[in-house]
């Protein structure tokens, strides 16, 4: 039995109640939350934007202590501090073996229709939310969605890292492979886009232009990394990027999920730059890029996760924020318990702060 925050009508905010969790079959592991992010991904079902079978419960940014595990996991053993990443891979399936783990579907890691749930209220099904659920006293989840950690990480900052700094830092390295001296754009200075902003000044980015409407938004971007910061709602904001840039951007990075900031993204490009979508858009949106765009080579691209390698990029970013790389704590604005969690995603509406995260005793 554990007490989570469950889903049951879109709009409606979340209900604290009991939940029972299976035994852990032979591929899974029982986890004692201890730090769980809230994420504006979780706001989109939350509110109804997106679709999900209910009743179920959010959370997916989370780190924990394993409590058991099943008889085949060999990766965890009861007593590891993990992180979670809600991008589980099979380990077999063409995009995992070619390297790309994160556009995995991870059939595998799920339990089949015809098998016990493993999440259930007084006989009934839970829903998992993208396979971790983690708004929970305790998780049950398949082994390749979870990896072990520096006990010495406070679990509170390494739970940030399975969402918003995995997206965010995923992106500078793994999808964009940043060069040191280019210039990268990023809108929207919410805890993904803070991260990819922090993640920027590490790969070396010559400027880092952060664009936000809200000035104490843009203020943590620059303690985060931010060479230059712009409100996103300017009427000459394009302007003044390509005149902060010398003609536009390498790098147009979306952190926010709205129809004006990836056309901001792609306005503000160079000859030749990229833009990436990172934010979960209105599914009725469509971003493009016109002829004279494609005459002058700009792509555009998507990073889900920002192309993690979880099992090795983990660990890698809690080792840059134990050396003093990485600043995870400039990330979270306030640690509240799960008591709080409905009024941490009314915050999230308001734009105000950055990561809020619930912490369990």
């Amino acid at each position: 039995m554990a007490k989570a925050a469950i889903l049951e009508t879109p709009g409606e905010g979340l209900v604290i109640g009991d939940i029972e969790l299976a035994d852990p079959a032979p591929h899974e592991v029982l986890i004692d939350t201890k730090a769980c992010g809230l994420c504006h991904s979780d706001l989109h079902f939350i509110d109804g934007a997106y679709p999900h079978p209910l009743p179920c419960v959010p959370g997916h940014e989370a780190a924990g202590v394993v409590r058991a595990v099943g008889s085949e996991v060999k990766t965890v053993k009861p007593g590891d501090h993990v992180v979670s990443c809600l991008s589980a891979f099979c380990g077999h399936c063409e995009f995992c073996v070619t390297g790309r783990m994160a556009l995995c579907l991870g059939a595998d890691t799920r339990r089949g229709k015809g098998d016990a749930p493993r999440l259930s209220r007084g006989g009934d099904t839970v829903n998992q939310m993208l396979n971790l659920s983690a708004l929970s006293e305790q998780m049950l989840i398949h082994e390749n969605a979870c990896v072990a950690i520096d006990k010495d990480m406070p679990l509170d900052r390494a739970a940030v890292i399975g969402c918003a700094v995995t997206t965010g830092a995923g992106t500078i390295f793994n999808a964009c492979k940043v060069t040191p001296g280019e210039t990268v754009l990023v809108v929207g200075c919410g805890g993904v886009g803070l991260a990819t902003i922090n993640a920027a000044r590490i790969a070396g980015a010559g400027k880092v232009i952060a664009a936000d409407p809200l000035p104490e938004k843009r203020e943590l971007a620059k303690v985060l990394g931010a060479s230059h910061t712009v409100d996103a709602l300017a009427d000459d904001v394009v302007k003044q990027i390509h005149e902060i840039s010398g003609g536009g951007v390498d790098w147009g990075i979306e952190a926010v999920g709205r129809q004006a900031s990836a056309d901001l993204a792609v306005a503000s490009l160079k000859r030749g730059g990229t833009a990436v979508i990172l934010g979960m858009m209105p599914l009725d949106c469509k971003v493009g890029l016109g002829a004279m765009d494609l005459l002058g080579g700009k792509k555009l691209m998507g990073a889900i996760m920002g192309m993690n390698h979880f099992p090795v990029d983990l660990p890698r970013l809690v080792d840059f924020y134990m050396r003093g790389l990485l600043d995870l704590d400039t990330i979270i604005a306030e640690r509240i318990p799960l008591e709080e969690v409905n009024a941490g995603f009314d915050k999230m509406r308001e734009g105000h702060s950055a990561r809020s995260v619930v912490v369990f005793d």
